[in-house]
């Protein structure tokens, strides 16, 4: 019989070194999508407890959209579409035309507009409730559109006053467009109704 012969052994003293590498080029080359989510300016937090409960908001200064575990979309007492959103909370955030069942209007002096008194609905609150069970892309499509209403809203008298759109303003300017439009957004508790 022949000798046996004996199996070269691997050499394996650079995997380790290889295995760093690649994680590292993944890492390097993978990208991660942290921008998502709502971007709000949360409230301070009230100075006197008391007084946060005696807020009173007349009923047409509120525009309420429900959406319901169906992702139907109830503003005020009409169903409607994502896509009326932005349209009906332009509607209700200007009221133009001082409809009653609109906010109230009321003279403003806005300093950044140099003492202009204008016609602003400054106690509008628009409340988005939803049910326990309304899909989150829905809810981001209407938030997307409340926010898009606002923007529009402020470029538009950005145009009209300075002539560039909000975004291009000096800070100053946004803060007097933003007197004229303040983004009021209200989340209310998410419900759940009928089933478990």
């Amino acid at each position: 019989m022949g000798k046996k012969r004996k199996m070269p052994g691997l050499n394996t003293s650079s995997t380790a070194d290889i295995s760093f590498m690649l994680l590292i080029f993944f890492l390097v080359t993978t990208s991660m999508d942290t921008d998502q989510g709502l971007q709000r300016t949360l409230p301070k937090p009230p100075e006197d407890e008391e007084k946060n409960n005696e807020i009173k908001v007349k009923e047409r200064n509120i525009l309420n959209i429900r959406i319901n575990k169906d992702n139907y979309l109830l503003i005020g007492d009409d169903y409607c579409t994502v896509q009326d959103v932005k349209e009906r909370a332009k509607v209700f955030i200007k009221n133009e035309e001082n409809k009653p069942n609109l906010p109230e209007l009321k003279a403003k002096k806005i300093k950044g507009l140099g003492g202009k008194t204008m016609m602003v609905t400054e106690n509008h609150v628009i409340s988005v409730q939803t049910d326990r069970g309304t899909d989150y892309g829905v809810y981001f499509a209407v938030q997307d559109a409340l926010v898009a209403a606002y923007n529009e809203l402020r470029d538009e008298l950005a145009k009209e006053e300075f002539g560039f759109k909000y975004e291009f303003l000096k800070k100053e300017q946004q803060e007097a467009i933003r007197e004229v439009y303040p983004q009021k957004i209200s989340e209310a508790e998410p419900k759940q109704y009928g089933g478990k």
